[in-house]
């Protein structure tokens, strides 16, 4: 993941960092949503495993992944709000991770049309101010996310676009900065 040559560039700062011995990318806060766009990348079906860190600042720490991205403005992402992993509120707990399908499905939209089915909450907790794995597999029309190397997935979903092929990236919400690690792609027929 250090190598910034298999990265897009994008309008915000990226630092290579090492952090609890893992070399990370870190993308820095800053205004609009933005993805980190591996080169090279084509993604199908198949599992896409990775280290994430956010903060536990309500509102401010989105941190997740984007796949069959077709370019900025279509794409899927699977993204954690780790400000809600632990958080008292029991209905924030349960918007801890979220599917998106850009355009025409963004979360708000989710939320209003389809309350509770394109979101969950994660099991295990990870700590809200730590790195988590995250593992996501795409199996043609279902999305399945894994948290912590649990073996039952805090959310599994259909996907809502009609795309079934795209470049992968890093993906961070308005505001919010996040560092990955430890990416592993394994594509499947």
């Amino acid at each position: 993941m250090h190598n910034k040559e298999q990265w897009s560039t994008i309008k915000r700062g990226v630092k290579y960092i090492e952090e609890n011995g893992k070399k990370a990318v870190k993308i820095e806060e800053g205004d609009g949503i933005k993805i980190l766009t591996l080169n090279n990348s084509s993604f199908s079906n198949g599992t896409i495993e990775f280290d994430a860190k956010g903060r536990n600042v309500i509102g401010q720490s989105f941190v997740g992944l984007a796949f069959h991205i077709q370019n900025d403005t279509t794409y899927d992402a699977i993204y954690f709000r780790p400000f809600n992993f632990a958080n008292p509120d029991t209905i924030r707990r349960w918007r801890a991770v979220q599917y998106i399908s850009i355009p025409g499905h963004e979360w708000d939209k989710l939320r209003e049309k389809f309350p509770g089915k394109y979101e969950n909450k994660v099991n295990p907790v990870p700590n809200a101010d730590d790195w988590f794995h995250a593992k996501i597999v795409v199996k043609d029309k279902t999305i399945s996310v894994f948290v912590n190397n649990s073996s039952t997935p805090s959310l599994v979903v259909n996907k809502l676009s009609n795309t079934s092929n795209g470049k992968i990236g890093l993906w961070v919400e308005n505001g919010s900065d996040g560092s990955f690690a430890n990416l592993e792609i394994r594509s499947e027929k």
